[in-house]
């Protein structure tokens, strides 16, 4: 795709702040005038991750062509349109898909954009339409109505969670249920009535919830994800203890670590972006041990996109009462669909480190809370479009 205007940009960052998901799409001179288009590996997995069609699964030949109910936005007006999605059977059955209509409202080489929503695409041209205007306008508009259905659609979900929130924080300071640093999300989840388990699924009807201590500046956990085992020259996280641990105060053998890409650690660790293979790379200054983990960058920003494609970030005061800690729930920050293109680079940056907490204990046992990703506090707005913060007390 071609280097997108400033003007198309501004577009592309209103559409965001009213949490529109879409994809984008470049029609070519030929395209247009073979009525074609490459469903390029961006749209493949926009329709896969939505669940509307998958391309790995579809046979080729125009028998096999799924076709798709579409609405072309011109403005005030709408015209009715099919997409067809298929694999010829000559070129190896290269995805395609077109959208009947499009030459009308298309000139080469600008940029469509694919909204689904309602069993439906709803597409238009982002090169040619003046967005600000048709969502700010007086008078309504096919589109301006599509954008308010999208966030009252996206958003019910989180206005239940948010009234039930306001109703917690609304009783004061909550008694941990645990003594320990997990006690601000066990607590709120026991409150809002979600059970402890291991599912790597988002905690609320699709919402992430993660609560933190607001008094103590600390990173925030993205995700837990152990290495490619396979690529890493170590084979499991006890090597990395056995390597690099210490003693600790009451006697176990723990290794509690950061690590980043802008520094080696203490025990010499550290991130590097390894961009030819696409990998994130752990690093010891060891030469006998050299590159030893290993991260698909793909893997990563598949979890990072999965996990958090709707979170809650919610901080929390916390004080001690007759020797037990207490939470007070204040304050939610809303972020949708982060921008997973940025992982790397935020790596590179030191925003998103590592975290191991790995130790023996005097009885042999392995305690290991695997390893683990955090961004810096105040960094959420370089990972995730314009959020949304709300007060519940």
């Amino acid at each position: 795709m071609r280097k997108l205007t400033n003007s198309e940009q501004n577009k592309i960052k209103l559409l965001t702040k009213n949490r529109v998901l879409f994809i984008l799409i470049e029609p070519t001179e030929t395209g247009l005038t073979k009525s074609i288009m490459d469903a390029t590996g961006l749209v493949r997995h926009f329709l896969k991750n939505k669940n509307i069609h998958d391309y790995d699964l579809q046979s080729q030949g125009t028998e096999n062509k799924i076709v798709i109910k579409s609405i072309i936005h011109t403005g005030f007006k709408t015209i009715n349109s099919q997409a067809s999605l298929y694999r010829p059977d000559t070129k190896n059955g290269d995805p395609r898909i077109w959208f009947y209509g499009l030459k009308n409202i298309a000139n080469a080489n600008d940029i469509i954009a694919i909204i689904y929503f309602d069993s439906s695409f709803q597409i238009f041209n982002l090169t040619q339409l003046d967005i600000e205007m048709l969502i700010n306008s007086p008078i309504h508009n096919p589109l301006q109505d599509l954008i308010r259905e999208i966030n009252n659609t996206e958003n019910e979900v989180a206005f239940e969670l948010l009234a039930k929130l306001r109703s917690i924080a609304s009783k004061g300071y909550v008694k941990s249920i645990v003594n320990a640093d997990t006690g601000v999300g066990r607590t709120l989840e026991t409150s809002l009535g979600i059970d402890m388990n291991s599912s790597k699924s988002p905690d609320y009807k699709g919402i992430e919830l993660k609560s933190f201590r607001d008094d103590r500046g600390t990173r925030k956990g993205l995700f837990g994800k152990t290495p490619d085992w396979k690529l890493s020259k170590f084979k499991s996280r006890v090597e990395i203890l056995d390597n690099f641990g210490y003693q600790g105060k009451n006697g176990d053998f723990r290794i509690y670590n950061t690590i980043r890409a802008t520094g080696r650690n203490a025990q010499g660790l550290i991130l590097r972006i390894e961009a030819d293979k696409d990998w994130l790379i752990e690093n010891s200054d060891n030469a006998k041990i050299g590159d030893f983990l290993v991260w698909e960058l793909e893997v990563l920003k598949k979890v990072l996109n999965e996990k958090h494609k709707e979170t809650f970030w919610i901080s929390t005061d916390s004080k001690f009462i007759d020797g037990n800690e207490h939470f007070l729930y204040k304050e939610v920050e809303h972020t949708k669909n982060p921008l997973v293109n940025q992982f790397a680079l935020l790596i590179e940056m030191g925003e998103i480190t590592i975290d191991y907490n790995i130790k023996r204990k005097l009885d042999g046992s392995i305690e290991d809370a695997g390893c683990n990703f955090k961004i810096r506090p105040n960094s959420l707005n370089l990972l995730f479009p314009p959020s949304e913060t709300y007060k519940l007390i």
